[in-house]
């Protein structure tokens, strides 16, 4: 099977790279090689982006023994992943990865797709003869039977997400010109207003509304905290509306900016991955513009994961993106009390030493182990021991954004370790 990988360049979209895949048996497994390579008349244009931050532009051919790692961006997961099984009639495994990219990854975050998964979106639109009048938002949040019916035949594109993953159920909308609210890919670029991401409980239990709940307040204090955010999330019923800082309309147009998670730039091919923060960092610092303040940042973000135990630090919860020019983390996502997820997550990044690969939890330890250059090290150090010093109000500071009170009394000796830890490197 092939696919072919588009690009939203200069307001079109542009045939940017092939990718060509054949099963193989490898060590008594079987695998899929893939031989990657840039459309040369692409290649040879004016300064043309990569598709992504690991392949630079070129007119090579690479035979590689897996995928390369920015398709797995693409391929649906969550509830977007199980609607599309259900739709191809596929078992959930890994040699599904290919269909479902090849037929979810039609309007994907950032500003990557597959032209196979657009035509089978067309096929299914003309299949069912679909027209979208939008919704009132009232009608979004009670969520009326045409508002199911229409997510629900458009499930592709907006009902569980198979642009946006993680487990949670999410779906893609627009608010249009006319202040009506539309699946995404729906809407012309030019009738609309704000794109945004919808997000609800991932389960039905208590735990879960819980956990969205509190989601908002969680983003509301981080941004307190100095961490680089967005608009911040708005919580309506059980719907969670979070704005999209990979679009932004200017212009009468939508300008769609590349986001890329961790998990590519590192080379981290598949799903459930353990990652080693250490090479997650580094793999962010050699594609940013700014090495240190993304340093600062992503340690920041992992004390206050620490701190408020937020456990759902996966490789793909990590992303940076290219805007107005400039490479950097994104602003923060999925950042929420997720210890009381039934599920039971546990973090999925961690400081493993590189040589003895044992984890290392106290900062001085990872600190020590970090490869910086001198005056980097001393600011980082600096950065981190003011950061300590703030976290001594954090506590009240989650009180204050309406954070539930139990959740502030359980994460109280997870604040007060860290602070004391960041305070030990003076």
């Amino acid at each position: 099977m092939d696919c072919h990988i588009e690009i939203f360049h200069d307001g079109q979209w542009l045939e940017a790279a092939f990718a060509s895949f054949s099963d193989v048996v490898r060590n008594g497994f079987r695998a899929n090689d893939c031989v990657f390579e840039y459309d040369l008349d692409y290649a040879f244009g004016d300064m043309p982006p990569a598709v992504s931050l690991a392949f630079p532009v070129d007119a090579d051919r690479h035979v590689l023994q897996a995928w390369p790692a920015f398709l797995y961006d693409l391929v649906p997961q969550g509830n977007g992943r199980r609607f599309l099984l259900d739709r191809l009639q596929l078992p959930d495994a890994q040699a599904a990865d290919l269909p479902l990219l090849c037929a979810g990854a039609f309007n994907p975050i950032g500003r990557l797709r597959i032209r196979e998964a657009v035509q089978y979106f067309e096929r299914h639109v003309e299949r069912h003869g679909l027209g979208v009048e939008g919704f009132a938002f009232d009608e979004l949040l009670a969520r009326a039977p045409d508002f199911h019916e229409t997510m629900m035949v458009h499930g592709m594109l907006a009902a569980g997400g198979t642009g946006v993953q993680g487990v949670a159920p999410k779906y893609l909308l627009t608010e249009g010109q006319d202040g009506k609210w539309y699946p995404d890919a729906a809407l012309a670029d030019s009738q609309a207003q704000r794109h945004y991401i919808v997000k609800r409980p991932r389960g039905s239990s208590a735990a879960d509304r819980k956990v969205l709940r509190n989601e908002a307040r969680y983003m509301e204090v981080a941004q307190r905290f100095g961490i680089r955010t967005s608009g911040l999330p708005s919580l309506h019923e059980d719907m969670l509306f979070i704005p999209r800082f990979d679009r932004r309309t200017q212009d009468g147009g939508v300008l769609r900016f590349h986001q890329e998670s961790a998990a590519s730039i590192a080379g981290l091919a598949g799903f459930g991955i353990q990652a080693n923060q250490f090479q997650l960092l580094d793999a962010i610092r050699n594609v940013v513009d700014a090495p240190l303040a993304d340093t600062i940042e992503f340690i920041r973000r992992d004390v206050l994961n620490l701190a408020m135990r937020n456990p759902d630090n996966h490789a793909r919860n990590t992303a940076v993106h290219t805007v107005d020019g400039i490479t950097r983390i994104t602003p923060l996502f999925d950042f929420a009390p997720m210890y009381l997820d039934p599920e039971g997550i546990t973090r999925a990044a961690r400081w493993y030493h590189l040589d003895t690969h044992k984890e290392l939890q106290r900062w001085e330890d990872i600190l020590a182990h970090l490869a910086l250059p001198a005056p980097e090290h001393q600011q980082l150090v600096e950065a981190l021991i003011s950061f300590g010093e703030q976290l001594t109000g954090l506590a009240d500071c989650m009180r204050e954004v309406g954070v539930d009170a139990d959740i502030v009394d359980f994460v109280v000796p997870g604040i007060d370790t860290q602070r004391k830890q960041l305070l030990a490197l003076r």
